[in-house]
């Protein structure tokens, strides 16, 4: 019959009862109990002293500690997690430093001060960053997509988030959140009109990054809408991700994670109004307070400049050079030339788009404004347009 196994209280109560037995080895015994001979001697020194309280484990924790965080900073520390709950202790750390505070503890101490107050989710981990695409100046390129919708009381919310993307020459990124709206819908007056607020107030950036789904493109093959139309005539290129990719916007990933988790999580809202409140006060925190480990725990404020480029009340006129043949964009995205018909969408219908011929016999550049859309095959029976790879 095999031997049932024993708790570590049994084994010292069965060690102490045979080392007290006339005649014991008790070095002997500490070989076949798997314990040094000190240790032996000390439990049993000790179960002289204490009798049955000997087989208790006793604290390891020292009866003074003189580094120990002042109970006057720790609960400073507490009371700054209790208000940023997803803050580690880095963000803790170099949020209380540009506090003015004279006793700041180290990170790791911070980290610490968390456990013991129970103020760490014990099954949180982390999260791999996706593959980081930098740009050379802010406004360079501003990421854009929706977050999940959620149910407030009165509907549901979409939120809308715009984030500058550019690497300084501090080698950091700005990660300004250029806007945060609380969306009743998806569509593109929504979106135009969010848009328009952040081009009057930041100015125009050089171009945006979204990914293929509405309002801002259809598929692959189909990247334009009338919302980036819109941006092309501001002179905004428009740029998407690769299909089945989040990869290309991991910034807006990443970000959409972080607003999840400090300022909608466990949260309810009444309506829309409550709920763009309440993302105002959080974006103000996340861009002039909220130390940035890409940033090395600056602000993204601090990494930030608004653009040259101001927002133009009235759009532009749609003009061409001497040597484009020009062409209006007919119902259903039609266009005719050389006593053909090419399509290149809808979202150019009434608009006038400009064509220009390349090295290739029969090929044919199609360009709108000075933003290059499509080639023009017009060899074989039917003209064949291809849009760029780049877009």
């Amino acid at each position: 019959m095999p031997w049932k196994e024993s708790t570590v209280v049994d084994a010292k109560r069965e060690f102490v009862a045979l080392a007290r037995a006339p005649g014991a080895n008790i070095r002997a015994l500490c070989r076949r109990f798997a314990i040094s001979p000190p240790t032996g001697y000390a439990l049993l020194h000790r179960y002289a002293e204490e009798g049955e309280g000997a087989f208790t484990s006793r604290s390891r924790r020292p009866h003074h500690s003189p580094r120990r965080t002042p109970s006057a900073v720790e609960a400073v520390v507490v009371e700054l997690r209790k208000r940023h709950p997803a803050w580690g202790g880095r963000k803790l750390h170099h949020a209380l430093l540009n506090a003015g505070h004279t006793v700041v503890p180290s990170p790791s101490a911070i980290t610490n001060i968390l456990h013991r107050h129970d103020l760490i989710d014990p099954v949180e981990r982390t999260h791999r960053d996706w593959q980081r695409f930098e740009h050379p100046y802010p406004n360079d390129l501003w990421q854009m997509d929706y977050k999940g919708h959620f149910a407030v009381d009165a509907g549901r919310c979409h939120p809308l988030t715009v984030l500058d993307d550019w690497l300084g020459k501090q080698d950091t990124h700005s990660r300004f959140a250029v806007g945060l709206w609380a969306c009743g819908d998806e569509r593109a007056d929504t979106v135009r009109a969010c848009l328009t607020s952040a081009f009057r107030r930041y100015g125009l950036p050089a171009r945006m990054l979204m990914d293929n789904g509405s309002p801002w493109g259809s598929n692959a093959a189909h990247p334009y809408t009338r919302l980036t139309v819109w941006l092309l005539r501001l002179g905004v290129s428009v740029s998407h991700g690769r299909p089945y990719h989040p990869q290309t916007q991991g910034k807006e990933e990443r970000f959409h994670r972080t607003l999840q988790a400090e300022a909608l999580q466990g949260r309810r809202f009444a309506d829309l109004a409550t709920c763009q409140a309440a993302l105002d006060r959080w974006r103000d925190v996340y861009n002039l307070e909220r130390p940035h480990q890409a940033l090395h725990m600056a602000t993204p404020l601090s990494r930030y400049a608004p653009s040259r480029r101001s927002f133009p009340e009235e759009l532009p006129p749609i003009t061409y050079g001497d040597g484009d043949e020009t062409r209006k964009v007919m119902a259903e995205g039609w266009v005719n030339f050389q006593g053909r018909e090419f399509r290149v969408g809808k979202a150019f219908v009434g608009c006038h788009i400009g064509l220009r011929p390349t090295t290739s016999d029969g090929v044919w550049s199609v360009w709108f404004m000075t933003h290059h859309i499509a080639e023009l095959n017009l060899r074989g029976p039917l003209p064949r347009v291809k849009i760029p790879t780049h877009v």
